[in-house]
């Protein structure tokens, strides 16, 4: 486990992340709004916009007074509800380090595409590893494990300043904690799919943002790129 804290990667063709930047405030006012409602009401949020494998895989429907969205809309819904702060906190550091340079490697509007499709797929993925399950599946990290996916695959060598072991700072090249991370995911997948953590909706997002990556970024960059200054 790491905890990235920042990296040399500095933006070539854009002057602001906006869409990456509007992701993590559309995240965090979603998660404030709904801290206010009891907890009987974030129950129902989650169900309502959770991404419900059984409602997809296996003909199951919602009560009609939750079902406010159609079942296709939570492939990407999902991914904007957190259920605590270290959920969400963890997700949008890793965003928010990581996503700003995807998004100047893709444009704006493209990066907007990319990060919904790795939710999409991620949901997609998870669905498939227990396609009867009637939890809701709730959060970003499907698709930021597809940000992580694109970054590891576009700045393997950028360095990064990340707490490791006991939170002591090293800076890294990219591709060592992000590849250790990655495996883990895969590791868990096949290991530990009964838990608690959607495993396969972070390894389906891995896989498209790799994917994904290689056909969104701009014409001219090169694959594996920037080495660590």
């Amino acid at each position: 486990m790491f905890v990235p804290i920042h990296d040399q990667n500095g933006l070539k063709f854009i002057r602001h992340a906006y869409v990456n930047n509007l992701l993590i405030i559309t995240n965090i006012v979603i998660w404030l709004l709904a801290r206010r409602q009891t907890e009987v009401e974030q129950n129902i949020l989650q169900t309502a916009f959770g991404f419900i494998p059984a409602t997809i895989f296996a003909g199951a429907h919602l009560d009609p007074a939750i079902a406010v969205v159609p079942s296709w809309m939570t492939f990407l819904t999902y991914s904007l509800f957190h259920i605590n702060f270290m959920h969400i906190a963890s997700n949008l550091l890793f965003l928010w380090v990581f996503g700003d340079n995807v998004e100047d490697d893709m444009g704006h509007g493209r990066y907007l595409f990319f990060y919904l499709a790795c939710a999409a797929f991620g949901a997609f993925t998870h669905g498939l590893t227990d396609p009867a399950s009637q939890a809701p599946l709730i959060g970003a990290s499907g698709a930021i494990s597809g940000v992580l996916g694109a970054y590891v695959i576009m700045h393997p060598r950028v360095r990064v300043w990340a707490l490791v072991l006991f939170g002591i700072p090293l800076p890294l090249p990219a591709v060592v904690p992000l590849a250790l991370w990655m495996g883990e995911q895969f590791y868990m997948l096949a290991t530990d799919a009964g838990g608690g953590v959607s495993w396969g909706a972070h390894a389906g997002g891995i896989v498209a943002g790799v994917l994904l990556v290689i056909f969104l970024k701009r014409p001219q960059l090169k694959l594996f790129d920037r080495a660590t200054s």
